[in-house]
């Protein structure tokens, strides 16, 4: 299942890959091979299947958002779910004793023309 997550990952960062992308994640998020760890209607948060931390946990919306931007003032929900799941996430993995960083990347800095966040914990064992 690892060599089929870091093949969607590949191809995600492709034309045709930036294309369906948010169309997978809001129509078809059940079917993305990724191990998952939580997941609400707005948001899926899975292990990054090419991790560069100990711990690293991409939080993605359902929904096609280019960049942070893009998200409008009134998806409450999604910013909502976020933040929600990012305190469960560091509950759950205790990042509180050592550290933990949450990073979205835009413009030239995003490989993935998809809006998502990174938390890492670079102490996790």
């Amino acid at each position: 299942m690892r060599w089929m997550a870091s093949y969607f990952f590949r191809f995600a960062r492709s034309w045709l890959g930036s294309v369906l992308v948010g169309w997978l994640f809001s129509r078809f998020s059940f079917a993305i091979p990724v191990k998952r760890i939580l997941e609400t209607d707005t948001l899926m948060a899975f292990y990054h299947p090419q991790p560069s931390y100990p711990l690293h946990v991409l939080l993605v919306p359902k929904r096609k958002y280019k960049t942070v931007t893009d998200i409008a003032n009134e998806d409450t929900e999604l910013m909502k779910d976020i933040f929600g799941a990012v305190k469960k996430l560091v509950e759950m993995y205790e990042l509180e004793k050592s550290s933990y960083r949450l990073i979205t990347n835009g413009g030239n800095a995003q490989d993935v023309p998809q809006l998502h966040f990174h938390l890492i914990g670079e102490e996790y064992e």
